[in-house]
């Protein structure tokens, strides 16, 4: 029997024990040791049930144990210390306070997910874990961000695997209640209500809050009784439904979410967000509903758009354009054609989304380039990624080549106290004095010695051999109800053995079943009598992916032959508390997609805060950071003449070096039975790349290179009532009405000998038509480099040209302007050169911003 409605009930604590209420209500036990410790002592095996989660914990405990535990004057002093320490990390100064008054005050973070903990399941990936290290490392280090989401009533899915190996999706039924979660109220205890005018009604949602440390994380909830019944399933599952249903999501989220921080800052008398992250394009309507706030503050929408630019950073994540949300267009248009946004005409709306460039598609609308155009500061998450997106998105800047497309790059970090396994905290701890990995001295072999390291080592691996099996046995019984799980599932794996850890969402591109290239060859280094290897794996197919899912089965009924499933498990259902064992105890970690299509892959980073070695293709964040001593590189056969050749030249090579050079230094043991080579690369990479990988360094970066300066760009178009915003805006449309009459209409050059020599100067003078702008308003460059066929450049340089004359600006395209300008020949070889304008303006970052550029024919 079922019942028509659950509900949480939480347990009332005794007054002597309130501080843990107050300790589960904030995320930041999910990486807090001691507070994980103190709910641990309250039932060990309780804590284990509800895995590790504390407002589940608490309304599970017997009331007799609260009983006994109010009782214990040291148990209440423990919780009271702890919950007085959390107070202080929430209130003192840290790393941010530091930057002075110039730094913004809030700074809004809108994300389409977030994973923070597993009691928190709103999250499908990567882009979500990320989400959430971002929230964690930032209130760390004290940044004033506030999180701005959906809550999805079913999160993601839960995965099952068949007797045939295919993946089921069940979707659960969240209870917020049930979860570290309040509801936003006004001062009389009236929920926060946001709505949304649609075209055939009204779209309503309730907004959750979370605490996550210092930060507040908002989520967004339209299942609620104001709305009808086909509105309140808008949230109920992450990246579940068709075209409009996503449409509604990303409506909710941006413009939502924009009115849901408005209304948190006006109850919290938090300062107003200054600076607005868009955490890839899903929330790209943010842009939208603060321009039509401006307008209704007397800016039209071209004055309002260049002061939303200046404050918004964009962060791309996808390396294709197939990962980017498209619509079509008439769906957008319907739903813009509404009292929506006030303000803001429809095709206003539909010129930010068009993909009127060469190779776009006049049918859709594309969130991407939307975040584009409405955010000054855009990102890629890899140094590789950023070239991949200058690519990309090179359309938009037609003329410029792609080095020049305004997209820079911050190359992502994991969260380290979430990510490091509690062991090998406790050793740096121990021995170097501090539980902050990413700052211990490893180098130290006199603290920490290599027996240390392998000990440690081989204690998270033997966790790891155990948490398989018991997820495996338990995944077995839940299908097989009343039935005991066979006795071989009890000896999967051995603890001693080479592990190898592959875990991540599952695309095609991503490659899960490349080991399984030749079928034969994996065997045997699987049951190799003197160095066997053992794999575990883990992942999650996006639910209408039959091809992810059929690569799933493909494997799974591999490893499930009798003479391989004792070296080879496919765990369900991939979470964050999966993940936080798994990571630790491998000791190399696998990632072979097809380059250059993983633009990060954080996966790796966690398992190299542990010691795990990285076996990947030169993409994503390992191309910048592999050195040869930290793992293996599988080389890329990128030369391949099609994709079967391609994965079939990277698979044998990924057998080659797990047979010939892996395994064999993970066996060769010292007279202690330790592999001092191998330890010596565990040794490197804590070193190395400790301090590098962590988000951390990550958020710090997006601090300094990207927040401050976007509060400061948005602070000077914002004073004296927008005067800066007015004018860019004036400027920009006298710009691009005059451009299609500037033209660079003749170059001389001379000064070189008839052959040409290193050190000799090229004298260039060139005549340009402004067409009305005045010389101020462009900058005319001779831009030179290596000439290859087809005339192409490469090593491009650009250099100034200066007004040699004193023409003022004028209408009349007949009147050119003399410019001149000298380059010095800096190489032996090809030598190129050409002579453009472009735009300039000191409220423009780049000069490719407006996608403007004439050059010499």
């Amino acid at each position: 029997m079922k019942a028509i409605r659950r509900f949480t009930v939480r347990a009332v604590l005794p007054d002597t024990l309130s501080a843990l209420e107050e300790l589960a209500g904030n995320l930041r036990w999910s990486w807090h040791e001691p507070t994980k410790e103190l709910f641990a002592r309250i039932s060990p095996e309780l804590w284990h049930q509800v895995e590790h989660d504390p407002v589940a914990l608490l309304g599970s405990v017997d009331p007799g144990r609260l009983a006994e535990l109010a009782a214990d004057q040291g148990y209440v002093d423990w919780a009271n210390h702890t919950r007085d320490e959390l107070r202080a990390y929430q209130h003192d100064p840290r790393w941010y306070q530091t930057l002075g008054e110039s730094a913004p005050r809030t700074i809004a973070y809108f994300s389409p997910e977030f994973g923070i903990a597993a009691a928190l399941p709103q999250y499908s990936g990567g882009l979500g874990i990320l989400a959430g290290d971002h929230l964690k490392a930032a209130s760390d280090l004290g940044v004033p961000l506030v999180g701005v989401g959906l809550f999805y009533r079913s999160g993601y899915f839960s995965q099952a695997i068949t007797p045939d190996g295919w993946q089921q999706e069940t979707y659960p039924s969240l209870d917020p209640d049930g979860l570290p979660l309040s509801v936003l109220r006004t001062p009389d205890g009236t929920p926060v209500e946001i709505s949304l005018a649609l075209p055939d009604g009204v779209l309503h949602a309730r907004v959750w809050q979370a605490a996550v440390g210092r930060v507040r994380l908002l989520l967004l909830d339209t299942d609620i009784p104001e709305n009808e019944e086909r509105l309140r399933s808008v949230t109920d599952r992450l990246y579940g439904g068709g075209g409009e249903h996503r449409l509604l999501q990303e409506l909710l989220l941006g413009i939502g979410g924009v009115r849901a921080l408005e209304a948190w800052s006006e109850l919290t008398g938090a300062p107003a967000a200054e600076v607005f992250h868009t955490n890839e394009g899903h929330a790209g309507f943010l842009g939208l509903e603060r321009i039509a706030n401006l307008i209704g503050d007397g800016l039209s929408f071209d004055e309002a758009l260049q002061v939303v630019r200046a404050g918004t950073v964009f962060t791309t994540h996808t390396p294709v354009p197939a990962g980017i949300d498209r619509f079509d267009r008439p769906l957008v248009e319907r739903y813009f054609s509404t009292s929506l946004l006030p303000g803001v005409e429809v095709q206003q709306v539909l010129s930010l989304g068009a993909e009127d460039y060469p190779g776009g598609s006049p049918d859709v609308f594309n969130m991407a380039v939307m975040g584009m155009r409405l955010g000054q500061h855009a990102n890629g998450v890899s140094k590789l990624h950023g070239e991949v997106s200058r690519q990309m998105f090179n359309g938009l800047y037609p003329g410029f080549d792609p080095q020049e497309v305004p997209i820079d790059s911050v190359t992502n970090g994991v969260h380290a106290p979430t990510w490091t396994d509690p062991m090998l905290r406790a050793l740096a701890l121990d021995r170097l004095g501090t539980d902050d990995t990413t700052h211990a001295d490893w180098a130290n072999s006199g603290a920490v010695s290599d027996g240390d390291l392998w000990s440690v080592r081989n204690r998270m691996r033997e966790q790891l051999v155990q948490d398989a099996r018991q997820r495996l046995q338990a995944a077995w019984e839940e299908q097989n109800p009343g039935g005991i799980a066979p006795v071989w599932m009890s000896d999967l794996l051995d603890p001693n053995v080479l592990t190898i850890g592959f875990a991540r969402r599952v695309p095609t591109y991503k490659r899960l079943t490349l080991m399984l290239h030749d079928p034969q060859r994996l065997r045997n280094i699987l049951l190799h009598a003197e160095r066997p290897v053992q794999f575990v794996i883990a992942g999650k197919s996006h639910p209408a992916d039959d091809e992810g899912k059929r690569l799933i089965q493909k494997l799974v009924q591999f490893a499930s032959e009798p003479e391989i499933r004792g070296r080879m498990v496919f765990l369900p259902d991939y979470d964050i508390g999966m993940a936080q064992l798994l990571y630790p105890g491998t000791d190399i970690w696998l990632n072979n997609p097809l380059r250059p299509l993983e633009a990060c892959g954080t996966s790796g980073m966690k398992a190299a805060l542990n010691g795990a070695l990285n076996l990947s293709i030169l993409d994503g964040w390992w191309n910048e950071f592999y050195d040869g001593e930290n793992g293996w590189a599988i080389p890329s056969a990128d030369a391949a003449g099609d994709g079967a050749e391609r994965d079939a030249l990277e698979a044998e090579a990924m057998y080659d070096l797990i047979e010939h050079i892996i395994a064999p230094r993970f066996y060769d043991r010292d007279g202690d039975g330790v592999p001092s080579t191998w330890v010596g690369q565990i040794r490197h990479t804590l070193s190395t790349l400790s301090p590098a990988l962590s988000a951390e360094r990550m958020v710090k970066e997006y601090v300094e290179r990207l927040y401050i300066p976007a509060s400061r760009n948005e602070e000077r178009l914002s004073a004296d009532g927008f005067a800066a915003a007015r004018g860019l805006a004036a400027w920009k449309g006298r710009v691009r009405a005059a451009w299609p009459g500037v033209n660079v209409a003749h170059v001389d050059a001379g000064g070189v000998d008839a052959v040409p020599q290193v050190g000799d100067q090229l004298h260039v003078r060139a005549l340009v038509h402004l067409n009305g702008l005045k010389p101020e308003d462009v900058q005319v460059q001779v831009v030179y480099g290596r000439s290859q066929e087809g005339d192409d450049l490469v090593d491009v340089r650009q250099q100034r040209l200066d007004l040699d004359d004193g023409v003022p600006g004028t209408d009349d395209p007949s009147v050119a302007h003399e410019y001149v300008g000298t380059v010095t020949l800096a190489w032996a070889g090809s030598f190129g050169y050409t002579v453009r304008v472009v735009p300039v303006n000191d409220l423009l970052l780049s000069t490719a911003e407006l996608g403007l550029v004439s050059v010499a024919s």
